[in-house]
């Protein structure tokens, strides 16, 4: 006859079930292993208990987790390996029972939950918890034994439930020991990174490149305000991101805004947050990229686009590292370390009461300028080298420049900078119709520009060179110098721009690697005269 289902044996598969099924989408191992005693209790009235590890290096066990002990009494449940009953449990590996805790010696009560019991009326059982290199814990429980129930029967079902546990303990070790090896793997492949490229991954060598390398390493551990000057296209967000990686906070966010890309009213919004209801539209609160950037860095572009209220805000929460969100009462703190950069002349825009003279004062704590293209012609070569293999590693293609095409390239003035050379390379990695590049792929404003006196030095050389023909097309012949003003070439480029794409602003900045506000600063500057086509 089939042996009849108790209800003992029910609720003991019930609580089986249940602990699985919590350890198969757990987590957090201390919350799991508590979820796991308190199904002890609500399902088979088990009172108190506890689950007991050993600790790091072996010298002592604690309680890791428990149900029905206080915060206070859990930290008292401290033993050595060979004390008390936990101690025997431990390393002998096998269970064992106390039928009346008062009556036993080796009953300690270290964590004193059971000081205020009648004398005879509880018992306690536990069982090892094993891995298969031995011991690591003792799983316990007090019971109100019953006429119904053995302790042989407890005993069974705990060191089930001890064997759930164990294998919870080694999954989860073994994703630990992952996580580590992956976080290992992460730091080496970021540090193989930082020694394969030039010094923080900025490409140049001539001694304006060196300069800045130099005033990273001194700016960077020190969380003073670093304001990065020059023309667009020279770098600045490199520069920004390289501190950032070089400081003591390499591990914190990186947040960076355009304050020249979004309009005045969304700016503030962007910078410090809005709470829900600030204004229309804001159906929900909002952290601002300060906010975002707390314990990091946050790189403010084209800070001299800031307008003069907000410039009132940002000076504060320089000096104060405080701040309100748009339509909230709540002062927020934040540890932000600030990297600022602009292509204006903020001393010119203090006099012309545009931008703030105290926060200017603030934010050149350590300024710099990054040199443009032009004054570096050495490092062409080298940005040439890099941008090419970059391009023809992302578009799968083998695409070498001619030697009269670097040669070209190494004599052009690069208004819009490393960032202008970027974007032609890229182009012209896309278009070529071969693998090799020559002269009459290249724009005609680059073939078409007339020499000055910064001629490309004789090392502007690609290896290996690669002969156009048999002759010198498209080598522009030496003559004689013309000696034109920088910001004569630079309007002059602007014009060119703007032709060759029928006028249209926004092409145009792109080609030179600008924003439209920028394009549109220039063409104010210049007197720039645009056609009128609305007749």
């Amino acid at each position: 006859m089939p042996k009849p289902d108790y209800p003992t044996e029910r609720l003991e598969l019930q609580a089986l079930y249940q602990i699985s099924q919590l350890i198969g989408s757990a987590l957090d191992i201390r919350k799991t292993l508590a979820e796991i005693l308190e199904i002890l209790h609500d399902t088979l009235r088990m009172e108190r208990a506890t689950l007991v590890l050993q600790e790091e290096g072996g010298e002592h066990l604690s309680i890791a987790a428990s149900y029905g002990l206080s915060k206070v009494e859990e930290k008292r449940g401290i033993y050595r390996p060979d004390e008390g009953v936990i101690g025997r449990i431990f390393q002998s590996a096998f269970p064992f029972v106390v039928p009346d805790i008062h009556r036993e010696p080796l009953f300690l009560n270290r964590t004193g939950a059971r000081a205020n019991l009648p004398k005879g009326e509880i018992s306690f059982i536990g069982v090892p918890v094993m891995l298969p290199e031995g011991p690591v814990g003792v799983l316990s429980v007090d019971r109100l034994f019953g006429q119904e129930i053995s302790p042989e029967e407890d005993i069974r079902f705990l060191t089930v439930v001890a064997m759930l546990i164990a294998q919870f303990l080694r999954l989860h070790k073994a994703v630990s020991h992952k996580q580590q090896v992956l976080v290992e793997e992460n730091l080496l492949l970021k540090k193989e990174l930082r020694s394969r490229y030039n010094l923080h991954n900025i490409i140049g060598q001539c001694k304006r490149i060196q300069d800045v390398y130099n005033y990273i390493d001194k700016v960077a551990p020190s969380r003073a305000t670093a304001l990065l000057l020059g023309e667009s296209g020279t770098g600045k967000e490199l520069v920004a991101r390289a501190i950032h990686q070089a400081s003591p906070r390499a591990d914190k966010p990186f947040i960076k805004i355009n304050c020249a890309a979004l309009p005045e009213n969304l700016l503030e919004s962007e910078l410090l947050g809005h709470e829900k209801g600030a204004f229309t539209g804001a159906v929900g609160l909002k952290k601002g990229r300060f906010e975002l950037a707390d314990g990091g860095t946050i790189f403010l572009d084209e800070v001299g686009e800031l307008p003069l209220p907000l410039q009132a805000k940002l000076l504060r929460v320089l000096q104060e590292q405080a701040f309100e969100r748009l339509g909230g009462t709540q002062t927020i703190t934040v540890n932000v370390r600030v990297i600022a950069a602009t292509n204006r002349i903020l001393e010119e825009c203090v006099e012309q009461g545009s931008f703030r003279a105290d926060l200017f004062y603030r934010l050149s704590v350590v300024p710099v300028v990054l040199p443009p293209l032009r004054e570096r012609r050495e490092d062409i070569p080298l940005l040439l080298d890099h941008f090419l293999r970059e391009s023809n590693r992302m578009n799968k293609r083998e695409v070498r420049l001619s030697s009269p095409v670097v040669q070209l390239l190494c004599s052009y003035s690069w208004p819009g900078n490393v960032r202008e050379l970027q974007n032609l390379i890229e182009r012209l990695v896309i278009m070529a119709d071969s693998d090799a590049i020559v002269s009459r792929e290249l724009p005609s404003y680059i073939t078409a520009e007339p020499e000055t006196e910064m001629l490309a030095p004789p090392s502007c050389r690609l290896a290996p060179p690669l002969a156009e023909g048999p002759g010198p097309t498209g080598v522009p012949l030496p003559g004689k110098a013309t000696h034109k003003s920088l910001k004569d070439m630079e309007k002059e480029e602007v014009v060119a721009a703007l032709r060759r794409h029928g006028w249209v602003q926004a092409r145009a900045a792109r080609e030179l690697g600008l924003t439209q506000r920028q394009m549109g600063y220039r063409i104010k500057k210049y007197d720039i005269v645009l056609p009128d086509f609305s007749h």
